[in-house]
């Protein structure tokens, strides 16, 4: 049931909720990480937070992508954010950090198939790179406030900041509601899982057959597996490189990042359609080389501008390879299976990268040299996907 109208009801609700839904993911994160070190936690279980996180997505992968095309999507979402409300609150009763953020990376993972898949069928392919760009401004947006006031709360009180972020998921279940019953896409033909799990790699196959699909999935896994190791990365590089030791700053600094990604995602969808996506590998390949520069800086403000960079080329890149998925997927496998195809590798980039960080962070590395080597990386992997495209492999 497409619209033509870009800011239909349902296109409103649907930003409404995403917008709280990831205004309290991201300032759990940074309630979670006062938690561990109230508790005077081992570092390295800092970035072990995003890793408990994501692995909800690569285990739940098989069965998300059907569930959120066999259900109308906004009650998909209305039942993963009562998942997520779940979490945060057994948070707030004791439960470890680890386990707690684990049990909101399984609501997350229900939810993005649902959020995304949802676009392509309330919006036509002429206004589908608008419609992620409106996404992605309100995810980065939420990015940006729940960074800083989770910070900021959970600085004053992690109580205070955990009960506000249990508000927030419940206004965005209050929110899933108004989204329209819309027709399901995909009616599961079986409920077991050992034929989910066929399914679904069949569906991995057909994308990654079809070089447009796996283009997409390939690139934004890098970016988000850095975009997720660069937030932990400041944690441990603000107060050695500028001498800050709350955990305000580093929050603030993620806004930056979340600042420049919603400006590249306006352009990109000024700028790049569907069948202009290869104007997006210079931004790509710029995000690692100035994470290199950004490594050695000792300064706030060139800090905070390279960021803001960062997340510009992020934005830039980004949002023309999630619409071409969400598109290439639309037409063969579905939106929902594409989607949670696309969460499977980018949350296994994401394992990766975070755990290469882990790794050099328990081995004793020094903070930039690990951030040196982390761009280095970024910025290779996307180099040889842009050569690879050129070439069309």
């Amino acid at each position: 049931m497409t619209s033509n109208n870009l800011l239909s009801r349902g296109m409103i609700a649907v930003l409404a909720a995403q917008f709280l839904s990831a205004l309290a993911d991201n300032a759990l994160l940074f309630a979670a990480i006062a938690e561990l070190k109230a508790h005077a936690a081992p570092s390295w279980q800092t970035p072990m937070l995003q890793e408990a996180f994501v692995v909800a997505f690569i285990f739940l992968a098989p069965f998300v992508g059907p569930f959120a095309d066999a259900w109308p999507k906004g009650r998909v979402m209305l039942v993963a954010n009562a998942m997520k409300f779940v979490g945060a609150a057994a948070m707030l009763l004791g439960l470890h950090p680890l386990i707690a953020y684990n049990l909101v990376g399984i609501g997350a993972a229900a939810y993005s198939p649902a959020k995304y898949g949802i676009l392509s069928e309330l919006v036509g392919k002429d206004k589908l790179v608008k419609a992620n760009g409106l996404m992605e401004g309100s995810t980065i947006v939420a990015i940006l406030l729940g960074a800083v006031v989770g910070g900021k709360l959970a600085d004053i009180s992690v109580v205070t900041a955990l009960v506000s972020i249990c508000g927030c998921y419940l206004l965005a279940a209050g929110a899933n509601t108004l989204i329209p019953r819309l027709p399901v896409a995909h009616a599961l033909p079986h409920i077991s899982p050992i034929a989910l799990i066929r399914d679904f790699f069949s569906a991995l196959t057909t994308l990654i057959r079809n070089p447009d699909a796996r283009f997409s999935m390939l690139g934004t896994s890098i970016f988000w597996g850095a975009g997720s190791t660069l937030r932990l990365l400041l944690v441990a590089w603000v107060p050695v490189a500028l001498g800050i030791a709350d955990l305000s700053m580093p929050a603030n600094m993620s806004g930056g990042v979340a600042v420049g990604i919603a400006l590249g995602a306006a352009a990109a969808a000024s700028f790049v359609g569907l069948d202009k996506v290869n104007r997006v590998l210079p931004a790509g390949i710029l995000i690692g080389l100035i994470i290199i520069v950004f490594a050695h800086l000792t300064h706030l403000y060139p800090a905070i501008a390279l960021l803001l960079l960062v997340g510009a080329c992020g934005g830039f890149y980004v949002v023309p390879l999630n619409a071409l998925l969400q598109e290439r997927g639309h037409e063969s496998v579905g939106a929902g299976h594409a989607v949670a195809v696309q969460n499977f590798v980018e949350n296994i980039a994401m394992l990766g990268l975070v755990g290469l960080y882990t790794l050099m962070d328990k081995s004793g590395m020094p903070v930039v040299q690990s951030a040196t080597v982390f761009g280095a990386v970024v910025t290779l992997t996307i180099g040889l996907l842009a050569m690879l495209r050129l070439m069309k492999k």
